[in-house]
């Protein structure tokens, strides 16, 4: 018999009357991506700030002319261009997901959820009329022989 816990699965053992634990291999992979991504993010940022560092204290050094810090200038905003025109593509494709997302996923949800809502009014309705009404007439049916007898002293009160 298997049972999950916090994406844990307990395998029972032949060997053995203790149960062995294993990770899902899926959500095992995906971590392991993602550590993998914000590795090289970190090693890349480290690099991009050492870079800026160097450049800044070879700028800084007697002698250095002020054309050089124009063309370093220039390279620095060219750079800066270049990230802000990856992450406007990134923004775009991950909102192009989103909208895939609300057609192909979420609309289809919707949709069954209205067509429960309205076979439930149906038969909200059909039950309404076919059993509610008649326990109804029936009940004001006896209510009223009820207080005829009580009127006509067969019954009291």
């Amino acid at each position: 018999m298997y049972s999950c816990y916090n994406n844990l699965m307990t395998i029972p053992t032949s060997d053995s009357p203790e149960t062995t634990i294993v990770k899902d291999p899926a959500q095992s992979e995906a971590q392991n991506r993602q550590r993998t991504i914000i590795i090289v993010a970190v090693v890349l940022l480290i690099l991009l700030v050492a870079g800026i560092v160097a450049a800044v204290i070879g700028l800084l050094q007697p002698g250095a002319p002020s054309e050089r810090i124009c063309d370093i200038f220039i390279i620095f905003m060219a750079l800066e261009s270049l990230l802000i025109g990856a992450a406007l593509i990134v923004l775009i494709v991950q909102f192009a997901s989103l909208i895939n997302l609300l057609q192909n996923e979420i609309r289809p949800i919707l949709d069954a959820t209205n067509e429960t809502v309205n076979h439930l009014r149906g038969t909200t309705e059909f039950l309404g009329e076919n059993m509610v009404e008649p326990v109804i007439k029936v009940s004001t049916y006896l209510a009223g022989m009820k207080r005829m007898l009580e009127l006509f002293g067969v019954k009291k009160k």
